[in-house]
């Protein structure tokens, strides 16, 4: 392993260690003034922001705390990812999770919230100072938890040391799936747009997977370019919060994360060309699980000749033939890209599942995959496969 892989990979274990994480939060109780205090950082027109800000009472009724909401603007253009689409899709994704949350978003939202932007440099000021950059967030001494998908992570907390007047119990937990286990949703497709180098790609493909093997849904596998060789713009700040975020997620679901060698560069793109070669023989599937899974979890050094060639022969590939092909895959990513991009999606993973009677749905994120679930059960319900 060459010098400067072995100190990224340090760097970026610690990064997402349970040791840096009681450090954070050691820092954080110790800045605690008489009461232990959540921040909310809340956007007025943010829809995000709107929806979290409806669970507000039940939060503050349930749990021993001081809340303190901080009027905050708009993410800097730099933080949005892509800024043309960050505001439409922003708007498009709550509407779809709102009823599952029992929260409600008004119609015409994104117009008359537009008039109601008030004073908000003090607490941008905050977010700022306490290393965030998003808004209908939540801070508790040391940790950032963004929207309603995580407050199950700051209630959790909450009740471990403590703080809950009925510590069985979430004000908020996440969505269950309506389940596709048997759905023979064979009418179904499910296009899925992974990343290699991604974090939230990498603890959520083998679950995508088990969704596909448990719902008989056909699958379309479409890798594309990681965000940041794309252009998409991840200052420090965000590349914090996705890192130590994934791997708070990665412990909720059971999965491991953290032995991290990163593929940013020429490496993923080497990865990538052997794609098409693996797709063919049938093994695209293992080749990226495997790929994620030694990169993310394992410490295999995946800018080596030897642990590509451990990736590839561990999936049943052969190597000798992957890497004596010639096959344009760049022009594959690139019109993957351009089909993501088409349905407003940017990040990384994204959805897109669609059948012969109705539009089709997409979405992007990891903590979609209850959503993406339910859609995939409920046409397989309308259309039902017929056999003879």
């Amino acid at each position: 392993m060459k010098p400067a892989v072995y100190v990224k990979q340090k760097l970026m274990s610690f990064i997402v260690s349970d040791f840096r994480r009681a450090i954070s939060r050691t820092r954080g109780r110790m800045q605690r003034g008489r009461q232990a205090t959540v921040h909310y950082f809340h956007q007025i027109d943010d829809p995000y922001s709107y929806m979290a800000n409806q669970k507000l009472t039940v939060l503050k009724e349930r749990y021993t705390v001081n809340f303190i909401t901080h009027t905050v603007s708009a993410p800097e253009a730099r933080f949005q990812g892509d800024s043309s689409r960050f505001r439409d899709w922003s708007l498009t994704d709550a509407k779809s999770i709102a009823p599952f949350y029992g929260v409600e978003l008004p119609q015409n939202f994104g117009e008359e919230s537009l008039r109601k932007v008030g004073q908000t440099e003090s607490g941008d000021r905050l977010r700022k100072q306490l290393g965030h950059y998003l808004s209908g967030a939540f801070y508790f001494e040391g940790e950032w938890y963004w929207g309603l998908d995580r407050l199950l992570h700051l209630e959790r907390r909450l009740i471990d040391i403590g703080m809950s007047r009925e510590p069985n119990s979430l004000c908020v937990p996440r969505p269950e799936a309506e389940s596709a286990t048997g759905a023979a949703a064979e009418n179904v497709t499910l296009e899925y747009f992974p990343s290699l180098r991604s974090p939230y790609t990498a603890i959520s493909f083998d679950r995508t997977i088990d969704l596909v093997e448990r719902s008989g849904v056909k699958l379309k596998l479409r890798p594309v370019m990681p965000m940041m060789m794309r252009g998409v713009p991840a200052p420090r700040p965000k590349q914090m919060y996705i890192m130590t975020d994934a791997k708070r997620e990665a412990d909720y679901y059971g999965i491991p994360f953290g032995k991290i060698i990163d593929p940013f560069g020429e490496p993923v793109k080497r990865a990538f060309a052997l794609f098409p070669y693996m797709e063919e023989i049938g093994r695209g599937v293992e080749y990226c699980s495997n790929y994620l899974r030694g990169a993310w979890a394992e410490g295999v050094d995946i800018t080596t000749e030897a642990g590509l060639k451990s990736i590839v022969t561990r999936s049943g590939g052969d190597w000798e033939a992957a890497i004596n092909r010639r096959d344009d895959w760049l022009s594959l990513l690139e019109n993957n890209v351009k089909d993501m991009l088409d349905e407003g999606l940017w990040g990384v993973p994204s959805f897109r599942v669609s059948d012969t009677s109705t539009e089709a749905f997409s979405c992007w994120g990891q903590d979609r995959l209850w959503r993406v679930e339910t859609e995939i059960s409920r046409r397989a319900n309308a259309n039902p496969t017929v056999t003879n």
